[in-house]
């Protein structure tokens, strides 16, 4: 039976506790996904109303996603966490009880959703700065491969779980189920054991080119902390560069599936059955990518990143070409492998690379572009498929996205970065055990 373990959860018993609790955290969050909308609909709301509730959730990672990498270098990162699961918990359950008992109404899930999307800005950094302090650097990869298989997982278990639990109990129940996830991942969050760094005060993190700057500029307060972070992204042309690229992926391309897609399904393709079997294939493909990611070694992983991002960023082409269901269902799968691909490596070269006292910040700035400018691709593809036709439109995105991926493939900063800091430059992961080799 300890075979089937992956060696990773064996060895690391801080990391599998978290494991098992962001795993039916990531699954309650793939059925609150389906849910919301449904649960909108149920109380009378239109499709505009739909956008409403979920751009509520969405529009605190833009105000408050550098605030939260700012707090998770400060303070340990399980105890932001944890309040964090513990407000979210709090919003699903009001949100389950007001639809339970016919009482909700479109601006109080609005309301209840953007206070759900604070903790989520604050949960974000502290999540990838924590990891490092829990695995080894030489086994962030196969960490942050696991973390990514289960969200791929979610992406095919989620639904069709969700599909069952609003058919049972209605969309209330579904997010209850939600809220009931987020208290098993608090729990297992409050029983954590001391880790180290994740504050100024010290750990075992090291200071790698930051050096005594960061801690210097961290006693001058928060702008001075938030410059910090900055100067580490701008520092780097690998860091900057998949930034910039990260953002077309989220602004150009993810419009493409999630507005253009199901307009193409439901004009061409025979409707939602088909757009679903398109999803369910990107989500196998996905978890193909994490198994690979969690296989394979590469020397240069950021140039296999940035590849496996060009791959990804067909997906409009893909979208728009016209060919049958099962041809763009199979593509799309290509394109999950490569998605997943991507972000295990670049999560895990930012661990590797930049020093653990700033890694919450530097992630801030990655989720501020990666997720928190989306609902400006997803604003602006209507008017766009208006104007210019949906086909024309995703010919468009992609031809601005592909050679977006593949300028990141050309910069010699991305191609050559090393899978491992140079010898003697500590960066960010925990010390590994005695006897065990850092590198490829």
């Amino acid at each position: 039976m300890g075979a089937l373990i992956p060696e990773v959860l064996r060895a690391e018993r801080q990391f599998a506790r978290l494991f098992v609790g962001q795993s039916l955290s990531v699954l309650g969050d793939r059925v609150s996904f389906v849910a919301l909308p449904f649960a909108v609909l149920s109380i009378g709301g239109s499709a505009a109303d739909v956008g409403l509730v979920t751009a509520a959730g969405l529009l605190p990672l833009l105000v408050f996603t550098l605030a939260g990498g700012v707090w998770a270098d400060r303070i340990p990162r399980q105890r932001i966490m944890l309040a964090s699961d513990l407000v979210r918990c709090a919003v699903q359950t009001a949100a389950a009880v007001l639809l339970l008992t016919g009482n909700a109404r479109v601006g109080l899930l609005a309301l209840l959703m953007a206070l759900f999307g604070v903790a989520d800005a604050f949960f974000l950094p502290a999540s990838t700065g924590l990891l490092p302090l829990l695995v080894p650097a030489d086994r962030l990869r196969e960490a942050n491969a696991l973390r990514g298989f289960v969200q791929s997982t979610g992406l095919v278990v989620g639904p069709a779980l969700a599909g069952a639990l609003i058919a049972a109990v209605g969309p209330g129940g579904a997010l209850a189920v939600d809220a009931a996830s987020f208290a098993v991942s608090a729990a297992v969050l409050a029983r954590l054991g001391p880790v180290g760094g994740g504050s100024v005060s010290g750990g075992p993190g090291g200071a790698g080119d930051a050096g005594d700057g960061v801690a210097r500029a961290e006693r001058l307060g928060f702008l001075a902390e938030l410059r910090i972070g900055w100067q580490q992204v701008r520092s780097r042309t690998w860091v900057w560069s998949g930034m910039l690229a990260m953002a077309v992926y989220h602004v150009v391309v993810l419009p493409s599936v999630f507005v253009f897609g199901p307009v193409l399904a439901e004009r061409e393709w025979g409707g939602a059955g088909a757009w679903a079997v398109v999803v369910i294939a990107f989500g196998l493909g996905s978890i193909v990518g994490d198994v690979c990611a969690y296989r394979l070694k590469p020397a240069r992983p950021m140039a296999v990143a940035a590849v496996a991002m060009a791959v990804a960023s067909c997906q409009a082409l893909i979208i728009g070409s016209g060919a049958p269901v099962w041809v763009i269902a199979a593509l799309e799968a290509v394109t999950g492998v490569g998605v997943s691909l991507f972000f295990v490596l670049w999560e895990t070269s930012l661990q590797v690379h930049i020093p653990e006292q700033v890694l919450s910040r530097v992630s801030s700035y990655d989720h501020l572009l990666a997720v928190g400018l989306m609902p400006l691709g997803l604003v602006l593809a209507g008017p766009l498929s208006e104007g210019l036709g949906v086909r024309p439109a995703l010919f468009g995105m992609t031809a601005l996205a592909v050679p977006a991926a593949l300028a990141l493939l050309a910069l010699p900063a991305v191609r050559r970065l090393p899978a491992s800091p140079p010898a003697g430059v500590a960066c960010g992961g925990r010390e590994p055990a005695p006897g065990v080799a850092v590198g490829t």
